[in-house]
């Protein structure tokens, strides 16, 4: 979605969706898509230009992470090592597989923090202006790339706060309160005015005023597994009073960021990437706790060791790094994207791309961008009016007429009991205005028919025809394995009396 907003931005027609229509913040990585139209203008393609940025931008944290375990918390050369190649080995490269622009909004949640730890460690009279003005203008940035910034970065200040007190903070406070007043108000009040709505349109599809206790469990499980055995290392540093505010001050932000996602459903959250920006907060954190924990049990250096102990215990806690590094290398390794008939769909629709033809559908991704067809976000997160209704309806299909109609049906979605579920009450919206304005099914493809992408065309337009057959007829591969899909909608139409009238696989087609 947000590779066809950064295409249009570089061609001059502004952040829409469709072009020629009102602007639309569907693309909530704000700065990153513009930074993606910025590079698309410089001749990179759209692909190249997010996945530059995604790689530079995992590069980059690694090396914060590592700096600010060096020179900022002081700790050995082995441990920001293992910390940075922890990181490194994480999930990130599979956002910049998937053309997400998480990396990037990680990179400037690790350098702001690096300057949040800067100024928790500054003694005598606190941090220098320059530092103040850092944290400050990274944390805007943050707040630029993903909304949720703005939340993360005022966390980070309340860690400060909390570790230096009120009084020795007073100097960052102003510092964060001007510059998100000032230059954070000119580009709200900008994207206000731009836009027409205060916040991104995905949070009033997604938020609603609801609180979402299944999303609450997902951010807590997701943490649980981006962390795994460093969750330990704060409930260690509770329990002793010498590191008490150290262990509160790296929590705040974990804490509080893991919690707020309470206020908004948790759809498309791949690969946990709501939650993945918190593991270089706990990687630059919670070393040094390590050697407060040590301190603590008295446990004794390692140079005060016995030759063979010592010998010993590095080769137990080498042999434990490995292990933890090889298990976070399987968890995360870069799978190839599987093939997925859309991306073939769309790029067969593409031949008519200069028809002014419009697609409806639930998969606001690959079929939009790539067959530059004017698009109908049937969810909503890419169109103003649904989102703010809270559902489409068949009125507003009837707007846009749309030439195809796709959507992603379970076999329990067509269900009239659960049609008060969102994503049930859309597709039988779809479904039902196909149905009764004469739309021909061409395909329903998947592995098993429950759960299966539909096609449905409309019968009276010049290219109607061709574009049927060639639907039905593609070679369209299953985006979940990669595997050849069935088109089940020759058994549909010879076994379900309901919707044999709209296959349109009869000799009499239009």
């Amino acid at each position: 979605m947000l590779m066809r907003y950064a295409q249009h931005l570089a061609q001059g027609h502004g952040i829409v969706w469709n072009i020629g229509e009102a602007p639309v913040d569907g693309a909530t990585d704000f700065l990153f898509m513009a930074m993606a139209a910025a590079l698309v203008k410089m001749h990179l393609s759209v692909e190249t230009s997010v996945r530059l940025i995604g790689l530079v931008s995992h590069l980059l944290t690694a090396i914060i992470i590592f700096l600010s375990l060096r020179r900022g918390n002081r700790s050995g050369p082995w441990i920001a090592t293992f910390c940075a190649l922890f990181f490194l080995l994480g999930p990130g490269l599979g956002y910049v597989d998937a053309f997400f622009g998480t990396p990037y909004f990680a990179l400037f949640v690790a350098l702001t923090w690096y300057y949040a730890i800067a100024i928790a460690e500054s003694g005598g009279p606190g941090p220098s202006l320059a530092t103040a003005l850092a944290f400050s203008v990274s944390g805007l940035i943050m707040g630029l790339i993903r909304p949720e910034g703005v939340f993360l970065a005022g966390l980070m200040l309340l860690s400060v706060v909390y570790f230096r007190g009120l009084t020795a903070s007073k100097g960052v406070v102003v510092s964060f309160a001007l510059i998100f007043c000032l230059l954070g108000g000119v580009y709200f009040f900008w994207r206000w005015s731009y836009f027409g709505y205060p916040l991104p349109n995905p949070f009033y599809k997604k938020g609603g005023g609801y609180l979402y206790g299944g999303s609450l469990l997902m951010s807590l499980r997701n943490v649980r597994i981006l962390f795994g055995p460093l969750l330990l290392l704060p409930l260690l540093g509770l329990r002793s009073r010498q590191l008490w505010r150290r262990t509160v001050f790296s929590l705040i932000p974990i804490v509080g960021f893991t919690l707020i996602w309470i206020l908004l459903s948790g759809e498309m959250n791949y690969l946990m990437r709501f939650q993945y920006p918190l593991l270089p907060i706990a990687l630059m954190a919670w070393p040094p706790l390590v050697n407060g924990i040590r301190a603590d049990f008295r446990l004794p250096q390692l140079q005060d060791l016995a030759p063979r102990t010592r010998a010993a215990a590095l080769a137990i806690v080498s042999g434990i790094a490995l292990v933890a590094l090889l298990v976070q290398h399987g968890m995360y390794r870069r799978a190839a994207l599987e093939a997925d008939g859309r991306y073939d769909v769309a790029v067969m629709l593409n031949r008519y791309a200069d028809r002014n033809y419009t697609i409806a559908t639930t998969e606001a991704g690959l079929l939009p961008l790539y067959s530059e067809w004017t698009a109908v976000d049937a969810w909503g997160l890419n169109d103003s009016w649904i989102a703010h209704q809270g559902q489409i309806t068949s009125d507003y299909l009837s707007l846009y007429h749309p030439e195809v109609i796709m959507f992603h049906g379970h076999d329990y979605s067509f269900d009239p009991a659960r049609a008060d579920q969102p994503w049930s009450r859309m597709v039988q919206t779809l479904h039902e205005y196909a149905e009764q304005n004469g739309y021909r099914l061409a395909a329903a493809f998947g592995e098993t028919p429950k759960d299966l992408h539909y096609y449905y065309v409309r019968p009276d337009f010049p290219d109607s025809k061709a574009i049927f057959e060639q639907i039905r007829d593609a070679r369209y591969a299953w985006w979940a394995t990669g595997r050849q899909a069935v088109n089940f909608a020759l058994p549909l139409c010879q076994t379900n009396p309901h919707i044999q009238e709209h296959c349109g696989i009869d000799e009499s087609y239009p």
